[in-house]
């Protein structure tokens, strides 16, 4: 699997503007399945999951990872191509692109809400009673800043920068203690503050 896709076509934007497909393409991002355990996960007939799934797999957003058979049925596991999909920016004037990009964020949110209420009890747990952030075994955090454009891109390189490194230390074999961790990360621009600031700060 591909760490990052590159949308290239209306069309894949346009597979992806479905929110049911959104959320199928994460779930298959997670492992490979079956269109029957789909089917059973979100509780929907087979034949609407194999519409979906191939609609996917004919914009090369999925595709068919291994095959078993049982009971003289031969099974087909899907996955997605890629853990995380960009559009061209060739395509940013389209005008579906941007509802596909809200759809896949906030199914993004619901794959993190998933994760968080899976976690092992240790993942939130901090023996070490500090109450500095930057020492915790977690981090959840939400912020608004003010920032020009070319900041926030000029910063968000940086921050590309310090995933890959962390991710570097573990490659190409992650080391026998070494413990999976989990980000999110979202920014975007938005219109008006939601958070309420005392009188005196900036």
């Amino acid at each position: 699997m591909k760490d990052i896709k590159l949308l290239t076509t209306y069309e894949q934007l346009k597979a992806l503007s479905d929110p049911f497909r959104s959320e199928l393409l994460l779930r298959l991002m997670e492992n490979p399945k079956t269109g029957q355990q789909l089917s059973e996960l979100f509780s929907i007939s087979r034949a609407r999951i194999h519409y979906h799934l191939k609609e996917l797999e004919k914009n090369e957003l999925v595709e068919i990872v291994h095959k078993e058979e049982k009971n003289g049925i031969v099974q087909k596991f899907y996955q997605s191509v890629s853990s995380g999909f960009v559009p061209d920016p060739s395509l940013l004037p389209y005008s579906e692109m941007t509802e596909t990009v809200r759809q896949m964020m906030v199914s993004m949110l619901d794959q993190s809400k998933r994760r968080i209420l899976s976690a092992p009890e240790e993942s939130l747990e901090d023996p070490s009673g500090s109450k500095d952030p930057d020492e915790w075994k977690y981090r959840s955090s939400a912020y608004e800043i003010h920032a020009r454009e070319e900041d926030f891109l000029a910063w968000q390189k940086k921050l590309s920068a310090l995933i890959e490194e962390l991710a570097d230390i573990q490659r190409p074999e992650p080391s026998p203690d070494a413990k999976l961790y989990y980000f999110h990360i979202l920014g975007l621009q938005i219109e008006e503050s939601q958070f309420t600031k005392n009188k005196g700060e900036s």
